[in-house]
């Protein structure tokens, strides 16, 4: 069991996960479908995702020195910048710094936003497990695995929005019609990406039974494969039914999207706990 700065280094993770892949999400669902609605909503995760990451760099000196003088002392902040730690920090701010800056430049500004967005998804590539074992195929798995989650994520928002409006619906059911197009690429990615790290990571299956870390890992495929069940009846049932002009089609699509809200969430905070307090198999 975690103390108290890990419990909330963990918190702060799942806010950080939550912050930068909804931002990211966003401005690629904004870019590929023209929904320059979501601006509000990418700037807003965005915010998010920078208060998170300045506190999980904070919380990191506090689980150095196991009490709160860790996440304002200078030399022990100074000594995390120099780490791993820091430079996923850094690199933090430059992406998010970056997916701001665009939100406010019109149209082409959404171009320099996922640039911002791409940069601050691979920091998490410099702190995960997956950055011990210097393999570039595990990198690139990674940054797959991260973009494909965060533009299911993304599309979540709209879609819900126009399917809580009648004179939205066709608009929704066009929008789910397209993603589900798109979907055909994506969940293969995901899962392949997804299988290859795990094998990697875990080694064998003794390890995926046996210890904390393949247990949370099994934790988290069975949510994944419960969030792609959603996503099936979305895309089989829900849209389908809209496209018809089903008078409730709309209600069952809205609540589908909200459950996948909370499974995205056990996801991430099974992710938390992965890249926080469990260590890798040996």
């Amino acid at each position: 069991m975690p103390d108290i700065w890990g419990q909330a280094a963990i918190i702060i993770k799942v806010a950080l996960y939550l912050g930068v892949l909804t931002a990211v999400g966003s401005v690629i669902v904004a870019l590929v479908f023209r929904l320059e609605r979501l601006r509000g909503v990418a700037l807003v995760f965005a915010v998010v995702g920078l208060v998170a990451a300045a506190l999980s760099f904070s919380l990191s000196g506090a689980n150095l020195t196991g009490d709160a003088s860790g996440m304002s002392d200078p030399e022990m902040l100074g000594l995390l910048w120099t780490t791993s730690v820091g430079t996923a920090f850094m690199v933090r701010l430059i992406g998010l710094g970056l997916l701001i800056l665009g939100l406010f430049l019109g149209r082409g500004g959404l171009w320099l936003s996922a640039v911002g967005g791409l940069v601050s998804l691979w920091s998490f590539v410099q702190v995960s497990h997956v950055s011990t074992r210097e393999n570039v195929l595990l990198d690139i798995s990674l940054m797959l695995h991260l973009v494909t989650i965060g533009f299911w994520i993304g599309i979540l928002i709209p879609l819900k929005r126009l399917a809580s409006a009648e004179a939205t619906w066709p608009e929704a059911a066009d929008l789910g019609h397209r993603f589900g197009i798109l979907a055909k690429i994506m969940i293969p990615v995901l899962i392949v990406a997804g299988v290859y790290m795990s094998y990697v990571l875990v080694g064998s299956f003794k390890s995926l039974v046996n210890t904390g870390y393949g247990q949370a890992l099994i934790l988290k495929v069975v949510f994944v494969a419960g969030l792609l069940a959603l996503g099936a009846a979305n895309k089989l049932r829900f849209i389908p039914a809209l496209q018809a002009k089903d008078p409730h089609a709309a209600g069952h699509l809205s609540k589908s999207i909200s459950v996948e809200w909370g499974v995205i969430l056990a996801v991430i905070g099974t992710t938390a706990l992965l890249t926080s307090n469990l260590t890798l198999p040996t």
